[in-house]
Parts: C-alpha cells; sequence; structure tokens
C-alpha cells in the first residue's frame, strides 16, 4: 500500500496547497520590484506559508491514503454484500466459463448442490459456449425453462479486463477476460403470454359431407329425428370445450372456441368424426363430417379464410377428416371412409360448361398429366382433346417418357391421319408452342400436385390453368387456377372427363379409338371394375360403349409381355408380411420396359390374398424408389403415402422417395406403419 501513488483528479486536488505556493513565490518576486522593503515582509509571510503546506502534505499524506483504503473497502463490503443479497441472480465466469464468484440468489436457484468452483453448463445446461458473446459490445441472451411452470431468460456479457486489473487477474490465473452471467425470471410474462394465446379464438366449419345421400331418402319424420340426432351429438361434443356453435345451414355449422381446447381436440383424434358414424339412418349409409379449422392468423378475417380453405381441402381430400391449416402447416385428421359416391351430376354439369367457356376463350391449348402418364392421363387428356378439336382450338399433349404400357395406345393416334403429327410433344415443344403464354390455356388431367406434373414449368407460363382429377387434394395445389374440378370418390380422371364430355356440347361426338382409350383409363384405375367402381363409373362406361368402345381392341392393346409376369412373380415370391397384415415387397423391374406399372400391378394382385389388407411395392426406378401402395377398404394407404410424402386414394396411393436404397425405403415404410399404429391411425 505504501508504493501506490495517488493519481487521476483527487492527486491534482491534493496538490493544490504547492501550486499556490508557486504562485506566491512569483508574487513576491513581482512586489520586490515595486518595494523592497515590502517584498522582505512578503518573503517572510510565504516563507512560512510553504513551510506549514509542506508539512501539512508530507505527515497527512499517509493519513488521507489510510482513510481512502478504509472507504474503498467500506464501500467494496457494502457493494459486495448488496450484490449477494439482491434478488437478482448472478455470477462471474473465467473464460473456460468456470464460476470465480456468484451471489446468494444464484447458489440457491441454481448451484445449490454444487462446490464452489463448477462449470455453468452444470448450474444452467442451457448456457454452453456458444452463448458467451466473443466482444464486449454485444450480450447473449438464451431463453430456457426448468419445469413446465417456471422460465427464465439469461444474459451473458463479456469484460475485458486492462491495466492493473489484467495484471492481477494474470497473478491469480484467471486471464484478462470475464464473463458475467445475469438470470431473470420470466414465468409471469410467459404465463400471461401463453393465456393470451390460448384464449385466441379459433374459428371452425363443420360440414355434413353426405346430408342429401344419407337422411334424403328417408321419410320426413324419421329425417326429422336422424337430423336431431346429428345435431344433439355435434353440440355434445362442443359443449365439453364451451364453444359457441351455430347451424348456418341444415348441414353446415360454424364453431368458435378457445385454442387452448384444440389440443384436446387432437388428442382423442376428433371423435366426433366416429360418433357421427353411429347414426343409424336405417340403412347401409352413414353420416360422415368434415372440419375445417383457421389459427395462428393475426386478424379473426384471416383465420375464417384459412378454416374456409381448410374445409374445402377436406372435402376435396374425399371429406370424413378434419384439415387444420395455420399460416405455415397443414394437419390432417381421419379420412378412413371410402367417400359415398354423389349421384347428383349437376357439379360435372356446371364444370362441363366452365370447361367449355375457358376453351373458347383460349388462342391455344395444352394438355398435361403427371410425371410417366399412365392410360388415365393420356385418356382423359384424349377426351379433352376432342373437345378442343370441335372448337377449332389447337392442342398438344404433353408426354415426356412413353412407357410400354402407354406405347400401343399413343401408337394407334401416331399412325392416324385424323390426328396431327404433333398432337404428342415433349415439355420443351410445348414450351415452343406455348411462346409467352399470352391466350394459352394448360389443362392439368389426373394429377392435381404441381411437382408431379410431367412439366412443371408450363404451370408458370400459362396465362389460365384448369384442373381436373380424381385424386385427393394434399396442402401442395396449384395457385389460382381458372378452374378446379377435384372429385375424390370418381375412380379415374377418364370418368370424370367422360361427365363432362356429355353435357359439354351436343356437337361433340367421341370416335371410337377416343372412346377406347377413355374406357382404358377407367379399365386400369379400377382394376377390371373391382376397385372405387360406382354407379356413375358404369353410367360412364355405357356412354363410352354408345360411342363405339370395343373391349375387345382394348384387351389387345394392354395384354403384358413375358417379362412382366415373371418380374411380378419374383417380387410376389420375396414379399414379406409385416405387422401381420401388410405385404411388403420390392420389385426389381429394371428388365420391364415400364417398371412402376409392373410395380402397381403386382401390388394389385397381393390384395387378393387373404388376411392382407394392403400391400405396397418397391420399385427402383429413374434415381427414384417409387412406392405402389394399395388396400381394399380396411386401411386408408394414402394417409401412409402422406408421410412419406405422397398421396392418392384411400385405396390406392403411392410416393416417390429420392436420394435412399430400396432397404432405405422399407425401413421408412416400416417406421411409418409401426407409428401409425401405435397412434391408432391403422
Amino acid at each position: 500500500m505504501r508504493n501506490k501513488a495517488i493519481k487521476g483528479s483527487l492527486s491534482s486536488y491534493l496538490s493544490w496547497p504547492v501550486l499556490l505556493t508557486i504562485l506566491l513565490i512569483a508574487m513576491n518576486i513581482h512586489i520586490y520590484t515595486i518595494n523592497l522593503k515590502a517584498g522582505i515582509f512578503m518573503s517572510c509571510y510565504v516563507g512560512l506559508y510553504a513551510l506549514i503546506a509542506f508539512l501539512i502534505y508530507g505527515f497527512k499524506h499517509k493519513a488521507l491514503m489510510l482513510d481512502l483504503v478504509n472507504y474503498a473497502m467500506l464501500f467494496h463490503s457494502q457493494i459486495n454484500q448488496a450484490a449477494m443479497q439482491v434478488e437478482l441472480p448472478m455470477a462471474l465466469l473465467d473464460e473456460d466459463g468456470n464460476c470465480l464468484w456468484q451471489n446468494d440468489k444464484f447458489h440457491d436457484t441454481f448451484s445449490y448442490d454444487l462446490g464452489k468452483r463448477f462449470h455453468i453448463s452444470e448450474a444452467v445446461a442451457a448456457i454452453t459456449d456458444q452463448y458467451f458473446p466473443t466482444d464486449c459490445e454485444n450480450n447473449c441472451e438464451v431463453h430456457f425453462n426448468r419445469d413446465d411452470n417456471t422460465f427464465y431468460r439469461t444474459v451473458v456479457q463479456r469484460l475485458e479486463l486492462t491495466g492493473d486489473e489484467e495484471a492481477t487477474a494474470n497473478k491469480l490465473g484467471i486471464g484478462n477476460t470475464l464473463f458475467v452471467v445475469f438470470v431473470y425470471d420470466e414465468t409471469d410474462i410467459v404465463q400471461v403470454v401463453r393465456e393470451n394465446y390460448d384464449q385466441r379464438l379459433d374459428i371452425a366449419f363443420l360440414y355434413i359431407d353426405n346430408y342429401d345421400e344419407s337422411l334424403g331418402g328417408i321419410e320426413e319424420v324419421r329425417r326429422s329425428l336422424l337430423s336431431a340426432l346429428v345435431d344433439r351429438k355435434i353440440n355434445k361434443y362442443t359443449s365439453k370445450i364451451d364453444a359457441i356453435t351455430r347451424k348456418i345451414e341444415k348441414d353446415k355449422y360454424i364453431i368458435l372456441f378457445q385454442h387452448k381446447y384444440l389440443s384436446e381436440l387432437q388428442s382423442d383424434k376428433f371423435s366426433l368424426l366416429e360418433d357421427v358414424k353411429n347414426v343409424n339412418t336405417g340403412d347401409a349409409k352413414t353420416v360422415t363430417l368434415s372440419m375445417g379449422i383457421g389459427l395462428q392468423a393475426d386478424t379473426f378475417r384471416k383465420r375464417q379464410e384459412y378454416a374456409r380453405s381448410a374445409i374445402d381441402l377436406a372435402l376435396a381430400r374425399g371429406g370424413d377428416q378434419v384439415v387444420i391449416k395455420s399460416r405455415d402447416n397443414i394437419l390432417y385428421y381421419g379420412g378412413k371412409t371410402i367417400q359415398q359416391e354423389k349421384m347428383t351430376r349437376v357439379k360435372a354439369r356446371v364444370k362441363a360448361h366452365a370447361l367449355r367457356e375457358s376453351i373458347e376463350a383460349a388462342d391455344k391449348i395444352v394438355i398435361m398429366g403427371h410425371h410417366l402418364p399412365d392410360v388415365d392421363a393420356i385418356g382423359s387428356a384424349l377426351g379433352i382433346n376432342r373437345l378442343a378439336m370441335t372448337l377449332a382450338k389447337p392442342t398438344r399433349i404433353v408426354v415426356n417418357d412413353v412407357t410400354s404400357s402407354l406405347a400401343p395406345l399413343l401408337k394407334v393416334f401416331q399412325d392416324n391421319s385424323s390426328y396431327p403429327d404433333d398432337l404428342f410433344v415433349t415439355g420443351e415443344e410445348a414450351k415452343e408452342f406455348m411462346g409467352n403464354g399470352q391466350g394459352a390455356l394448360l389443362i392439368v388431367v389426373d394429377v392435381n400436385r404441381p411437382s408431379y406434373t410431367d412439366a412443371p414449368d408450363l404451370l408458370k407460363i400459362a396465362s389460365s390453368v384448369v384442373v381436373i382429377d380424381h385424386h385427393r387434394q394434399t396442402d401442395e395445389a396449384v395457385e389460382n387456377p381458372t378452374l378446379s374440378y377435384i372429385e375424390p370418390f370418381a375412380s379415374s380422371a377418364c370418368e370424370m372427363v367422360a361427365e363432362i364430355l356429355q353435357y359439354a356440347g351436343d356437337e361433340i361426338y367421341l370416335k371410337n379409338i377416343e372412346a377406347d382409350a377413355l374406357y382404358s383409363g377407367i379399365m386400369i384405375d379400377t382394376n377390371n371394375f373391382m376397385t372405387k367402381a360406382g354407379v356413375r363409373t358404369f353410367e360412364a362406361v355405357a356412354y363410352l360403349r354408345r360411342c363405339g368402345a370395343d373391349i375387345v381392341r382394348i384387351r389387345k392393346m394392354f395384354r403384358s409381355d413375358l417379362e412382366e409376369y415373371k418380374v411380378r412373380a419374383e417380387a410376389i415370391q420375396n414379399m414379406e408380411i409385416f405387422l401381420d397384415h401388410y405385404a411388403i415387397a420390392p420389385c426389381n423391374a429394371e428388365r420391364c420396359v415400364s417398371p412402376t406399372i409392373a410395380g402397381a400391378k403386382t401390388a394389385d394382385s397381393l390384395l387378393d390374398i387373404e388376411g392382407i389388407k394392403a400391400s405396397f411395392i418397391l420399385t427402383q426406378f429413374d434415381g427414384k424408389i417409387f412406392i405402389s401402395a394399395r388396400s381394399i377398404d380396411e386401411l386408408n394407404v394414402q394417409l401412409v403415402m402422406e408421410r412419406l410424402g405422397g398421396g392418392g386414394h384411400i385405396s390406392s396411393a403411392g410416393a416417390q422417395l429420392a436420394d435412399c436404397t430400396v432397404e432405405d425405403a422399407i425401413h421408412r415404410l416400416k417406421e411409418v406403419l409401426t407409428k401409425m399404429k401405435e397412434e391408432g391411425d391403422i
């Protein structure tokens, strides 16, 4: 302490008597020039003053230093006591994150069971090395919780020691960098935010999918009774979540409820869907519901738009399900029931007139199916082409890859002089045909996912887009289509086009080879009318027969070769039964011209085995793994394929997996099936 010098402003302040002595000496010299006698007297007083000043400065310096040290120690003690007792947890760390000092609050809250020296991550696991700031200007923050009811925000500040502080720190071996940790309890804030979030209003639309089909044919008295019973089940279900339920039409409801209850509805997987199916209508038909819920929007209007989009998506996917739409995600629940076929054709007639108007307004038409188009895609495209040709519109059909199953059908039209040589074009040729897209109408058939189309770039060029498909819609959809006609209950796109042609105009006459193409698409997609064939399916087939479709000609056209039969037999031999009811088999179809078609046919044939609820055939082709999934009515394979990035129907679906082997794909498929079984979805 003796060697320590007083520096700074305090040193200047204490030196003022010495500085004043110099001033007095200068004054004394000036007085000598005026009067010698006065100068002598002045010198005596200046000397006496200088003696007293130097004596005080010399003898009181040590006492002053001692007083300063005592004050500093007292001040430090008070500050340290205050820091130790403050309710804000604080800790001082070295550059390695080891604790050098902590106050009582930090010790009691986070390090009670730890010693004096510990790493900060032992006390607060959330604070890792990545949260230590690299400079003194920026602080790092981390939020963590110790349980579901206690939440904290931690601020880590960096301190750089310099001068004497750095030298002292180096002597102690703690380096010249320190970190100060402050921990703020933000439990109250989090709870307020959570309560505010939980009390946000969610909007739901609930529709009875098949009100007319299930209750329309029942006598009036019984219909009212059953309608009231459905009403009661809906109101009872929504009352347990304190919801506001209002019936806006005979088969439509709007429901308002607090967001905190949504997790309860999700946990029981919206049991209302199954409860309503137990309503006995007196015949084989069951009542099914669809619900669309909108949430996570800043305004009520936006949440209503989300709910409206969700219910539209639920209906487009076939009904009997709940769709939850938020700003960033879409969730699906239910969808296990095969949608009942709607007997009314009003919608088909309206869509037919709208399609005709769209074609008449366009200058050129391009028709496109999915990647690796099948007979259903090309057959429906040829049906639309007949409508466009009747209206004298130049038309092209996009076919990038011709499979062996498709080649016989295309050959019939390519060898026919009634059709232009450039009717079938590639995606690049279609781009040239469309030009800048002005006046170009793109009609997408047998697919509604943009990424699955044969030439996705055409969607950006066309001035207007029409979608006609029978697959269930997913969250990936064509943006702003001029016309969207998606009917999941339809057996095939060819069936839908056959209905459209009947209402598009009396001057539309199908040629027999066009009728063959449409008939073939229906026959292939229904597995020779064994799956998804309804009343309207056979009515469409009857129309095609009247137009000249010949089943013998069609059967000869689509006979399989011997190599394909061998591949299918090998796949069946290598089949594995998973979870007692699901057939999984790799299909080595490299020898086939159309590997995916061979896989699909194999999946269909496996359903003939007793005890098999669903079949999954995995085929490697074009750098990807194609999965063909089939079932009869005991498993919704669409839900399975959606978890793998695919989609389709309840009984017929598929997926494409990239950057993996067949073994990896089988492993992923088994994981999905196992998880769905554990969750009760299958």
